[in-house]
């Protein structure tokens, strides 16, 4: 397997491997491009996030400053919405439903790194997917970790860190985020 199957697959690899810092750089500069267009430009955006994003839906809207690893892991739904400084390293696939708003300043993370200095010394890196329904409101400043799925019809509190499975049907809010309130399932 070559590293980046390694990646995709959820197993360990090296994180330095040639082919995947290519493609890194290669998505950093249409990155950096996409954050260079006037926020009037919202055609030229759309259309740079075509190019950027694996799999997007219609009605798409992504304000700048934005950040990603890959790109090309990422799947978002229709009418998804994210504020400022939405951040998803996508090593693994990142997987967002229909109608999903974002706050400012979200992280979305599937990278994983060893707790073993001498490991992590030698890039040894996997990644876990993140999956996150339909109709999801993340509040501003979340941080979602590897691996964790958030239902549908969810709201997370500002400023949580999700770092488990998050129900259907719920608010989840803290550090680590936790259900505090059931909502009525939406049909």
């Amino acid at each position: 397997m070559t590293e980046k199957e390694k990646m995709l697959a959820g197993e360990p690899y090296y994180a330095l491997d040639p082919q995947l810092l290519s493609e890194l750089n290669a998505m950093k500069d249409m990155v950096w491009e996409y954050n260079s267009l006037r926020p009037s430009m919202r055609a030229e955006r759309e259309a740079m996030l075509r190019r950027m994003i694996g799999s997007l839906g219609s009605d798409p809207l992504i304000v700048q400053p934005f950040c990603c690893d890959y790109g090309s892991n990422m799947c978002l739904g229709d009418r998804f919405f994210a504020n400022f400084g939405f951040t998803v390293l996508d090593e693994a696939r990142v997987s967002i439903g229909h109608n999903a708003f974002i706050g400012p300043n979200v992280g979305i993370y599937t990278a994983c790194h060893p707790t073993d200095a001498a490991e992590r010394n030698r890039y040894i890196e996997w990644a876990r997917p993140v999956s996150i329904g339909d109709n999801v409101w993340i509040g501003g400043g979340v941080t979602i970790c590897p691996g964790v799925s958030i239902g549908h019809n969810v709201t997370i509190g500002a400023g949580s860190v999700v770092v488990h499975d998050i129900p259907d049907n719920c608010v989840a809010v803290g550090n680590p985020a936790r259900v505090v309130r059931h909502l009525p399932a939406q049909g």
